[in-house]
């Protein structure tokens, strides 16, 4: 089907039946992610969320920080969670696993450019079918990200975390960016338009995420915030 077709179907008269019918079987499916997610996560402690595109090469210098940020994180101890596909997401797996280490891949099934990669312990695997399922296991389980150069899934992931944090829905852990020249503009702009120009934040929150240059840095942010506080989940 096309996206032309598509549209037109959703757009197609449904009568009361077939709206209550497949609203009811979706509900069930969103469960039973929901219960799959949280019976295999809740089982595997402590982890380190790490974000970026798909489209990255191996050969890339982002690849390799996401590959560092992994190892060091394992040799500390934490699992390491990534979206489960290509590129900066296989890089985490890849350090985690070849140091040793839990290696966990949430994995979205897409029409295109998503595939897990092989560097998932087999066991720590998940597939979804739902976005929103999928960022709550990030939430939930994650006791910090770690955000390399990604788009729009990338930013997704990590303003919702900030959200969250900044309104008291979920509890404070530690957000870093990697990359000041990819993520410097950006963050310039939330400073200069947001804060000072239109005061749609608050100062303070701006100290809710930093913005760091190397894997090192970005992996001894988290260990200097749990140096103060006891793990714990999100939720």
């Amino acid at each position: 089907m096309t996206s032309e077709e598509k549209i037109r179907h959703a757009f197609e008269n449904k009568n009361w039946q077939e709206i209550k019918v497949t609203d009811s079987w979706q509900i069930f499916k969103i469960m039973a992610e929901f219960v799959d997610g949280f019976e295999k996560m809740a089982k595997i402690g402590p982890c380190v969320s790490i974000f970026g595109s798909a489209r990255t090469k191996n050969e890339n210098p982002y690849y390799k920080m996401s590959e560092t940020a992994a190892r060091l994180l394992t040799e500390r101890g934490y699992g390491v969670i990534s979206g489960g596909g290509p590129g900066i997401m296989e890089a985490a797996n890849k350090g985690a696993y070849e140091a040793g280490g839990k290696s966990v891949g949430l994995n979205i099934e897409l029409p295109f450019e998503q595939f897990h990669n092989k560097y998932i312990d087999r066991d720590k695997l998940m597939e979804f079918d739902y976005f929103f399922v999928r960022k709550v296991m990030f939430m939930k389980y994650s006791q910090g990200f770690i955000i390399l150069p990604g788009g729009f899934g990338t930013m997704d992931e990590s303003f919702e975390a900030i959200t969250l944090i900044q309104t008291g829905k979920i509890a404070r852990f530690p957000i870093v960016f990697v990359g000041t020249d990819y993520w410097g503009g950006l963050f310039k702009w939330v400073e200069d338009k947001m804060l000072n120009a239109e005061n749609n934040i608050k100062a303070d929150d701006l100290n809710l995420y930093r913005v760091v240059d190397t894997a090192e840095e970005a992996v001894e942010h988290i260990f200097r915030f749990y140096d103060k506080y006891v793990l714990k989940p999100n939720f």
